[in-house]
């Protein structure tokens, strides 16, 4: 740009950045026929361990004791995985029988009812639980906490404290003098839907590469050191994938989709480094942890070293910022069978829980893993995101330690990303638009 008959060159800021995705990548893991309960195990295993270090500081004069061990009336800590009995939780049998049944089917989106209850369990045995301070509605199947409490006539345990496990340990934010370096958060581009608007998509890719705006707008441009892409970024005619031979006509609209995507991801490849996670929607394998899109698809993009293609969820660390993330899946099965105010409620939950994705594999789709549960949060991040989600929402959470959480909207449906700032964790949303009322 020119000011005042002067050529001023901008340069885009850097960061460093570290892939923490390997966690998450299935390489040596080999199906065997291998059942789910492996996972338990090892989470039931680790959890514990980590519960057990804690009850000494909060409950120091009471025993811990399996279930199995149990005495009437003697308070005790138990520590085991809870089990949610769900009266409507769906089940493949019922899908079968519903043409016979007279029962109406239940509404996709939640299956709480008033009848639902918790039951904790460990190796030995497993117990139901009452009481007030566990309500059945807060938590789901998979989560590993220790209770206090006592056996009662009935043979239930009745629950008088919970114990989770808290906030990981985090790596210490940066208090150093830092300058301001934004890292842009879209998803559900949805390429190819008749939800997705291509000019407003290219309003977005023109603003971080730093051609849209006076030289204001550009200067604020050059300070984006990364984009992510979190998961459902094209959507592929479904009407196609019927297992039958494609006519030539038809392969051609079933990857005009992803070209289109890798025409846009490639310019912004050129200007600054970009990671894209695969999503619900994404021609990737269905269970988590996702593994990254194929390098092939893109050809455009992929000839930059600045493209990344991640898992979902997605670990990395930007200036030793941790971020954290993944496209939905896990907030969106949360909200089926639990309840909260917010998806950012659900998000701080799985933070406490210190899993990622809780319901997995019980009604969320997740690899077998014999020896190691992925989803376990060893290290608490500083930013944590979710894709894919109806609105905007953020809120910091401050428990000796900041968290910044963020829902990420459909940018498809709302024409909204956001940037976040190293410096401070501060966050705000990019809204683009192509209709105005005049």
């Amino acid at each position: 740009m020119e000011i005042d008959g002067e050529k001023t060159l901008l340069e885009r800021k850097q960061s460093t950045y570290i892939s923490l995705d390997e966690t998450f990548e299935i390489r040596k893991e080999t199906y065997g026929g291998q059942q789910y309960s492996q996972i338990y195990f090892t989470r039931l295993h680790l959890m514990r361990t980590l519960l057990y270090s804690l009850v000494p500081n909060l409950k120091p004069h009471l025993p811990v004791c399996k279930i199995l061990g149990l005495e009437k009336g003697k308070e005790c800590i138990i520590v085991g995985t809870l089990y949610k009995h769900m009266k409507l939780k769906p089940s493949i049998l019922d899908e079968y029988s519903k043409t016979r049944s007279v029962t109406p089917l239940v509404k996709p989106h939640n299956f709480m009812h008033p009848d639902d209850h918790l039951i904790l369990e460990d190796e030995s045995g497993r117990v139901k639980l009452g009481g007030t301070m566990l309500l059945p509605s807060s938590y789901v199947t998979g989560i590993v906490v220790a209770l206090h409490g006592k056996e009662t006539g009935a043979g239930d345990f009745f629950v008088q404290d919970v114990l989770e496990a808290g906030l990981a340990p985090q790596i210490e934010f940066p208090l150093e003098s830092r300058e301001d370096k934004y890292v842009v958060l879209v998803s559900g581009l949805s390429v190819g839907s008749s939800a997705s608007n291509p000019l407003q998509f290219q309003l977005l890719v023109d603003h971080i590469t730093g051609h849209l705006g006076d030289e204001k707008e550009q200067a604020i441009a050059a300070q984006i050191v990364h984009v992510i892409i979190a998961g459902s970024s094209v959507e592929i005619p479904r009407g196609l994938l019927n297992g039958q031979n494609l006519a030539s006509q038809d392969q051609s609209r079933l990857s005009e989709p992803i070209k289109e995507l890798d025409i846009m991801l490639t310019q912004i490849a050129a200007s600054v480094p970009l990671d894209i996670m695969p999503g619900p929607n994404d021609p990737a394998n269905y269970s988590l942890p996702q593994q990254p899109l194929n390098r092939c698809l893109f050809p455009g993009s992929a000839a930059y070293n600045t493209f990344r293609s991640c898992t979902n969820p997605h670990c990395f660390e930007l200036d030793n910022i941790r971020f954290l993330g993944t496209s939905g899946q896990n907030v969106d099965d949360l909200q089926k069978y639990s309840e909260a105010k917010d998806k950012l409620e659900f998000m701080e939950r799985t933070l406490r829980w210190r899993n990622l994705g809780p319901t997995a594999p019980n009604t969320l789709g997740c690899y077998p893993f014999m020896d190691r549960d992925p989803f376990l949060i060893d290290s608490c991040p500083h930013v944590y995101f979710a894709g894919n989600q109806d609105k905007y929402e953020t809120s910091l959470l401050k428990e000796g330690q900041l968290v910044r959480l963020i829902c990420i909207p459909k940018f498809s449906k709302t024409g909204v990303a956001v940037a976040v700032n190293l410096r401070n964790l501060e966050c705000h949303t990019l809204s683009f638009g192509t209709q105005f009322d005049l």
